[in-house]
């Protein structure tokens, strides 16, 4: 599916080149921002019904403003990802390499972090549909990558298809060995993880650092 548009403008294509009702776009609209949260809180697998309930509409409003519950969660998870190329091309285009790698990196884990669906998307779930934007991702990266390495910029034994696994690997969970991540955690972790590319000096930890259990909790472990 072509990521041209919003995910409302594609979802209104039916090849008649009919103006849509006011009514229905209002609807289709409030069913691509509940199927939007939705991804994010529930994931991929997320039904039909409850988009439907979010966007307060009934399930026959919902199938007749939308192909099926397949279509539209498709159409939003490329509408976001092409948003993240689009910020992976203005980063290409910064004067910086350094910092062009530094601010996609930082909108992209943010988006695994605090989407579950886009996660699971990332990690293949949503099968062949989402090939021709995750190669482009992939391919922006390497550019990226291989920019900042090219400027000295970042240590050049690293090979570019190490980066997507270090990034994945910073949206840890909340909670670890009854240690109780912070708020900023994934910005620690991302912070971490960047330091170590670098070639230069560290940056400054966002945040604190994680809680551990109280003690008497502590010592109930074997």
């Amino acid at each position: 599916m072509s990521r041209s548009g919003s995910a409302v403008d594609r979802l209104l294509l039916d090849g008649t080149g009919r103006r849509p009702r006011a009514d229905a776009r209002r609807n289709l609209e409030r069913l691509v921002a509940a199927a939007r949260s939705a991804v994010a809180e529930v994931g991929i697998d997320v039904t039909a019904h409850e988009i439907a309930r979010r966007a307060g509409v009934g399930i026959g409003t919902f199938y007749r403003r939308v192909p099926s519950r397949g279509a539209l969660l498709e159409t939003v998870v490329i509408e976001v990802l092409g948003q993240a190329l689009d910020l992976a091309d203005r980063s290409l285009d910064d004067t910086d390499p350094w910092r062009g790698f530094h601010d996609f990196s930082v909108v992209f884990v943010r988006l695994r972090a605090e989407s579950c669906g886009i996660s699971e998307a990332l990690g293949g779930a949503c099968g062949p549909a989402l090939d021709e934007i995750l190669a482009e991702l992939r391919e922006r990266i390497r550019l990226l990558v291989e920019r900042a390495q090219a400027a000295g910029a970042m240590r050049r034994d690293v090979a570019w298809q190490d980066v997507p696994f270090l990034l994945a690997a910073v949206a840890t969970g909340g909670h670890t060995l009854r240690i109780t991540a912070g708020a900023e955690q994934w910005e620690r972790n991302l912070a971490i993880v960047l330091d170590g590319l670098r070639t230069d000096r560290p940056s400054s930890l966002p945040g604190v650092p994680p809680a551990e259990p109280p003690m008497r909790e502590a010592q109930a472990v074997p």
